[in-house]
Protein backbone atom coordinates (compact mmCIF):
# COMPACT_ATOMS: atom_id res chain seq x y z
CA UNK A 1 0.00 0.00 0.00
CA UNK A 2 2.98 2.43 0.85
CA UNK A 3 4.54 1.96 -2.22
CA UNK A 4 1.66 2.57 -4.43
CA UNK A 5 1.37 5.67 -2.80
CA UNK A 6 4.82 6.50 -3.31
CA UNK A 7 4.23 5.16 -6.91
CA UNK A 8 1.43 7.53 -7.00
CA UNK A 9 2.97 10.86 -5.55
CA UNK A 10 6.40 10.58 -7.98
CA UNK A 11 3.97 10.26 -10.77
CA UNK A 12 2.02 13.35 -10.14
CA UNK A 13 5.40 14.99 -8.89
CA UNK A 14 6.53 13.88 -12.52
CA UNK A 15 4.18 15.13 -14.43
CA UNK A 16 3.69 18.85 -12.35
CA UNK A 17 7.68 18.57 -13.47
CA UNK A 18 7.25 17.95 -17.03
CA UNK A 19 4.10 20.43 -17.10
CA UNK A 20 6.21 23.61 -15.75
CA UNK A 21 8.74 23.26 -18.11
CA UNK A 22 6.34 23.45 -20.98
CA UNK A 23 4.70 25.91 -19.44
CA UNK A 24 8.17 27.98 -19.42
CA UNK A 25 8.86 26.40 -22.64
CA UNK A 26 6.14 28.61 -23.96
CA UNK A 27 6.49 31.49 -21.88
CA UNK A 28 9.46 31.97 -24.11
CA UNK A 29 8.63 31.59 -27.46
CA UNK A 30 6.83 33.76 -29.77
CA UNK A 31 6.02 33.10 -33.88
CA UNK A 32 5.07 35.18 -36.70
CA UNK A 33 5.79 36.23 -40.10
CA UNK A 34 7.34 39.12 -42.04
CA UNK A 35 5.95 41.36 -44.59
CA UNK A 36 7.53 44.44 -46.21
CA UNK A 37 9.98 45.27 -49.63
CA UNK A 38 13.37 44.19 -50.48
CA UNK A 39 16.21 46.58 -52.59
CA UNK A 40 19.77 45.47 -53.48
CA UNK A 41 23.30 47.55 -54.24
CA UNK A 42 24.78 46.12 -56.89
CA UNK A 43 26.00 47.11 -61.03
CA UNK A 44 22.80 48.28 -61.67
CA UNK A 45 20.80 51.45 -60.02
CA UNK A 46 22.55 54.98 -58.83
CA UNK A 47 22.62 58.53 -60.18
CA UNK A 48 26.31 60.15 -61.64
CA UNK A 49 28.81 57.49 -60.89
CA UNK A 50 29.35 54.45 -61.79
CA UNK A 51 29.08 52.80 -58.00
CA UNK A 52 28.39 54.08 -54.39
CA UNK A 53 28.72 51.79 -51.72
CA UNK A 54 25.87 51.53 -49.03
CA UNK A 55 22.39 52.66 -49.70
CA UNK A 56 23.47 56.07 -51.70
CA UNK A 57 23.35 53.88 -55.03
CA UNK A 58 19.92 51.94 -54.49
CA UNK A 59 17.04 52.89 -57.01
CA UNK A 60 13.95 52.84 -54.43
CA UNK A 61 11.80 52.54 -57.28
CA UNK A 62 13.02 49.25 -57.73
CA UNK A 63 11.40 48.37 -54.10
CA UNK A 64 9.83 44.71 -54.14
CA UNK A 65 8.38 42.59 -51.62
CA UNK A 66 9.56 40.24 -49.06
CA UNK A 67 7.39 37.86 -46.94
CA UNK A 68 8.30 34.95 -44.77
CA UNK A 69 8.14 33.63 -41.14
CA UNK A 70 9.90 32.79 -38.12
CA UNK A 71 10.50 31.70 -34.47
CA UNK A 72 12.45 33.39 -31.73
CA UNK A 73 13.23 32.29 -28.50
CA UNK A 74 13.97 34.24 -25.38
CA UNK A 75 17.12 33.01 -23.96
CA UNK A 76 17.11 35.58 -20.95
CA UNK A 77 16.30 39.34 -21.05
CA UNK A 78 19.31 40.26 -22.84
CA UNK A 79 19.70 37.83 -25.54
CA UNK A 80 17.02 36.15 -28.04
CA UNK A 81 17.53 33.58 -31.08
CA UNK A 82 15.65 34.35 -34.02
CA UNK A 83 15.21 31.74 -37.33
CA UNK A 84 13.44 32.15 -39.99
CA UNK A 85 12.59 32.17 -44.06
CA UNK A 86 12.01 34.77 -46.16
CA UNK A 87 10.99 35.05 -49.86
CA UNK A 88 12.03 38.45 -51.89
CA UNK A 89 12.63 40.07 -55.15
CA UNK A 90 14.86 41.39 -56.12
CA UNK A 91 15.10 43.87 -59.55
CA UNK A 92 17.04 46.31 -61.21
CA UNK A 93 17.81 48.08 -64.50
CA UNK A 94 20.35 50.19 -66.22
CA UNK A 95 17.90 52.28 -68.13
CA UNK A 96 16.45 54.26 -64.64
CA UNK A 97 20.12 55.24 -64.16
CA UNK A 98 20.01 58.91 -63.45
CA UNK A 99 22.55 61.15 -65.45
CA UNK A 100 24.99 58.36 -66.07
CA UNK A 101 25.59 57.39 -69.84
CA UNK A 102 28.19 54.47 -69.46
CA UNK A 103 25.53 52.63 -67.16
CA UNK A 104 22.49 53.67 -69.40
CA UNK A 105 24.20 52.47 -73.04
CA UNK A 106 24.78 48.93 -71.29
CA UNK A 107 21.20 48.36 -70.93
CA UNK A 108 21.02 45.48 -69.08
CA UNK A 109 18.49 44.33 -66.20
CA UNK A 110 17.19 41.50 -64.06
CA UNK A 111 15.25 40.22 -61.46
CA UNK A 112 16.10 37.94 -59.21
CA UNK A 113 13.36 35.96 -56.16
CA UNK A 114 15.65 34.51 -53.48
CA UNK A 115 14.68 32.15 -50.52
CA UNK A 116 16.66 33.16 -47.67
CA UNK A 117 16.94 30.97 -44.33
CA UNK A 118 18.87 32.58 -41.68
CA UNK A 119 19.25 32.15 -37.89
CA UNK A 120 20.42 35.18 -35.95
CA UNK A 121 20.84 36.38 -31.87
CA UNK A 122 19.01 39.48 -31.05
CA UNK A 123 20.59 41.64 -28.70
CA UNK A 124 18.56 43.84 -26.29
CA UNK A 125 19.48 47.60 -26.51
CA UNK A 126 16.87 48.90 -24.71
CA UNK A 127 13.60 47.40 -23.03
CA UNK A 128 10.55 49.01 -21.21
CA UNK A 129 8.34 45.97 -19.59
CA UNK A 130 5.66 48.96 -18.93
CA UNK A 131 5.44 51.05 -21.50
CA UNK A 132 3.87 54.18 -20.05
CA UNK A 133 4.47 53.11 -16.62
CA UNK A 134 0.83 52.78 -15.43
CA UNK A 135 1.81 49.65 -13.50
CA UNK A 136 -0.81 47.62 -15.63
CA UNK A 137 1.77 45.90 -17.91
CA UNK A 138 -0.32 45.95 -20.78
CA UNK A 139 2.40 47.16 -23.15
CA UNK A 140 5.84 46.21 -23.28
CA UNK A 141 8.42 47.58 -25.79
CA UNK A 142 12.17 46.22 -27.29
CA UNK A 143 14.53 47.63 -28.95
CA UNK A 144 17.35 44.56 -30.56
CA UNK A 145 19.92 44.54 -32.84
CA UNK A 146 21.46 41.63 -34.15
CA UNK A 147 24.29 40.06 -36.38
CA UNK A 148 23.81 36.07 -37.45
CA UNK A 149 24.03 34.01 -40.84
CA UNK A 150 22.09 32.94 -43.59
CA UNK A 151 22.03 30.63 -46.30
CA UNK A 152 20.27 31.93 -50.01
CA UNK A 153 19.12 30.24 -52.87
CA UNK A 154 18.67 32.65 -56.32
CA UNK A 155 17.73 32.58 -59.82
CA UNK A 156 18.81 35.84 -61.46
CA UNK A 157 16.66 36.46 -64.62
CA UNK A 158 17.15 38.79 -67.68
CA UNK A 159 14.98 40.39 -70.52
CA UNK A 160 16.18 41.44 -74.08
CA UNK A 161 15.82 44.82 -74.35
CA UNK A 162 13.37 44.53 -71.43
CA UNK A 163 10.72 43.15 -73.14
CA UNK A 164 8.85 39.27 -73.79
CA UNK A 165 10.08 36.30 -71.33
CA UNK A 166 12.80 36.29 -68.58
CA UNK A 167 15.81 34.28 -69.30
CA UNK A 168 17.24 32.17 -66.22
CA UNK A 169 20.76 33.84 -66.52
CA UNK A 170 23.23 31.78 -64.14
CA UNK A 171 22.66 28.73 -66.72
CA UNK A 172 23.81 30.76 -69.98
CA UNK A 173 26.93 31.67 -68.54
CA UNK A 174 26.98 35.27 -69.65
CA UNK A 175 30.58 36.26 -68.66
CA UNK A 176 31.37 32.69 -69.09
CA UNK A 177 31.41 32.38 -65.69
CA UNK A 178 29.79 29.55 -64.07
CA UNK A 179 28.41 31.09 -60.20
CA UNK A 180 26.73 28.85 -58.15
CA UNK A 181 22.71 29.81 -57.07
CA UNK A 182 23.86 28.77 -53.32
CA UNK A 183 25.06 31.33 -51.33
CA UNK A 184 26.26 32.66 -47.72
CA UNK A 185 25.14 36.47 -46.27
CA UNK A 186 25.44 37.62 -42.91
CA UNK A 187 22.86 39.50 -41.84
CA UNK A 188 23.14 42.78 -39.49
CA UNK A 189 20.50 44.86 -38.33
CA UNK A 190 18.44 46.73 -35.94
CA UNK A 191 14.35 46.18 -34.82
CA UNK A 192 11.96 46.91 -32.43
CA UNK A 193 8.78 45.64 -31.78
CA UNK A 194 5.57 46.09 -28.79
CA UNK A 195 3.93 43.62 -26.84
CA UNK A 196 0.31 44.36 -26.31
CA UNK A 197 -1.59 41.91 -23.26
CA UNK A 198 1.48 40.10 -23.41
CA UNK A 199 0.57 38.44 -26.59
CA UNK A 200 0.60 39.87 -29.63
CA UNK A 201 3.88 41.59 -30.90
CA UNK A 202 4.01 44.01 -33.41
CA UNK A 203 7.15 44.95 -34.73
CA UNK A 204 9.52 46.44 -37.60
CA UNK A 205 13.20 45.07 -39.20
CA UNK A 206 15.85 46.34 -41.18
CA UNK A 207 18.73 44.31 -41.88
CA UNK A 208 21.21 44.58 -44.39
CA UNK A 209 22.95 41.39 -45.98
CA UNK A 210 26.47 41.31 -46.80
CA UNK A 211 27.43 38.21 -49.37
CA UNK A 212 30.01 36.94 -50.54
CA UNK A 213 29.39 36.76 -54.40
CA UNK A 214 28.72 39.44 -56.56
CA UNK A 215 26.46 37.97 -59.00
CA UNK A 216 23.05 38.54 -57.75
CA UNK A 217 22.71 40.63 -60.27
CA UNK A 218 24.61 38.78 -63.36
CA UNK A 219 27.01 40.99 -63.64
CA UNK A 220 30.29 41.67 -62.34
CA UNK A 221 33.71 41.53 -65.04
CA UNK A 222 33.78 41.93 -68.45
CA UNK A 223 31.95 41.13 -71.25
CA UNK A 224 32.67 37.89 -72.80
CA UNK A 225 33.40 36.97 -76.78
CA UNK A 226 29.63 36.26 -77.91
CA UNK A 227 31.64 33.42 -80.31
CA UNK A 228 32.39 31.68 -76.82
CA UNK A 229 28.51 31.60 -75.02
CA UNK A 230 25.72 29.05 -75.61
CA UNK A 231 24.40 29.35 -78.97
CA UNK A 232 27.20 31.65 -80.57
CA UNK A 233 26.75 35.42 -81.81
CA UNK A 234 23.25 34.96 -82.47
CA UNK A 235 22.22 32.71 -79.52
CA UNK A 236 19.91 34.08 -76.28
CA UNK A 237 22.81 34.25 -74.29
CA UNK A 238 24.76 36.85 -76.41
CA UNK A 239 21.59 39.05 -76.59
CA UNK A 240 21.41 39.00 -72.96
CA UNK A 241 24.97 39.54 -72.27
CA UNK A 242 25.31 43.20 -74.35
CA UNK A 243 22.32 44.87 -75.06
CA UNK A 244 23.73 48.06 -76.04
CA UNK A 245 22.43 48.19 -79.68
CA UNK A 246 19.29 48.63 -78.30
CA UNK A 247 19.67 51.64 -75.80
CA UNK A 248 21.82 53.34 -78.96
CA UNK A 249 18.99 53.02 -81.23
CA UNK A 250 16.98 55.10 -78.31
CA UNK A 251 19.77 57.06 -77.55
CA UNK A 252 22.46 57.73 -80.48
CA UNK A 253 24.11 60.18 -78.09
CA UNK A 254 25.25 57.76 -75.56
CA UNK A 255 29.06 56.64 -75.09
CA UNK A 256 30.67 54.99 -77.94
CA UNK A 257 29.80 51.39 -78.68
CA UNK A 258 33.31 50.29 -78.51
CA UNK A 259 33.34 50.62 -74.85
CA UNK A 260 31.26 47.65 -75.08
CA UNK A 261 33.38 45.13 -76.43
CA UNK A 262 34.60 41.69 -75.62
CA UNK A 263 36.79 42.60 -72.79
CA UNK A 264 35.73 45.78 -71.72
CA UNK A 265 34.28 46.27 -68.36
CA UNK A 266 30.69 45.09 -67.61
CA UNK A 267 30.63 45.28 -63.53
CA UNK A 268 32.60 45.97 -61.66
CA UNK A 269 34.78 42.90 -59.07
CA UNK A 270 36.03 44.61 -56.36
CA UNK A 271 32.44 44.63 -54.93
CA UNK A 272 29.86 42.19 -53.68
CA UNK A 273 26.28 42.28 -54.23
CA UNK A 274 24.53 43.18 -50.64
CA UNK A 275 21.32 43.34 -50.73
CA UNK A 276 18.50 45.10 -47.71
CA UNK A 277 15.52 43.99 -46.09
CA UNK A 278 12.81 46.15 -44.15
CA UNK A 279 9.76 44.44 -42.92
CA UNK A 280 6.82 44.64 -40.61
CA UNK A 281 6.29 41.86 -38.07
CA UNK A 282 3.66 40.40 -36.03
CA UNK A 283 3.75 37.15 -33.89
CA UNK A 284 2.23 35.38 -30.95
CA UNK A 285 3.55 34.93 -27.75
CA UNK A 286 3.31 31.31 -26.55
CA UNK A 287 3.72 31.51 -22.92
CA UNK A 288 1.67 30.60 -19.86
CA UNK A 289 0.72 27.01 -18.69
CA UNK A 290 -1.72 24.94 -19.96
CA UNK A 291 -5.39 24.69 -18.94
CA UNK A 292 -4.44 21.08 -17.79
CA UNK A 293 -2.24 22.35 -15.84
CA UNK A 294 -3.45 25.20 -14.22
CA UNK A 295 -6.73 23.00 -13.51
CA UNK A 296 -5.54 20.50 -11.85
CA UNK A 297 -2.19 21.97 -10.10
CA UNK A 298 -3.20 25.52 -9.26
CA UNK A 299 -1.83 24.86 -5.59
CA UNK A 300 1.39 24.74 -6.16
CA UNK A 301 1.51 28.53 -6.82
CA UNK A 302 -1.04 29.37 -4.62
CA UNK A 303 -3.95 31.77 -5.33
CA UNK A 304 -1.98 34.34 -4.46
CA UNK A 305 -1.93 37.41 -7.36
CA UNK A 306 1.85 37.69 -9.18
CA UNK A 307 3.04 41.04 -8.09
CA UNK A 308 3.82 43.69 -9.12
CA UNK A 309 7.80 42.58 -9.13
CA UNK A 310 7.55 39.15 -10.41
CA UNK A 311 5.78 40.02 -13.75
CA UNK A 312 8.38 42.75 -14.62
CA UNK A 313 10.65 39.99 -15.50
CA UNK A 314 8.74 39.57 -18.78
Amino acid sequence: MRMRQISTRLGAATVVLFSALAGQAQYAWDVGFHLGGANYLGEMGGKDQPRRDFVWDMKLSQTRWAVGGFARRKLNRLISVNTGLLYMRLQGADEFTEDYGPRRARNLNFRNDMLEWYVRPEFTIFQDNDLGGRGRYKLDFRLFGYVGAALYYHNPKGQINREGDFYALQPLTTELVDYSRIGLAIPAGIGFHFTKKRRHRFGWDMGWRTTFSDYLDDASTVYADPDLLPGGIGGTAAQLANQTAFAYALDPTLPHPNNYAPGAIRGDPTHNDSYLTMTFTYSYVLRGQSNFYRQRYSWIRGSKRVGRKSRAKF
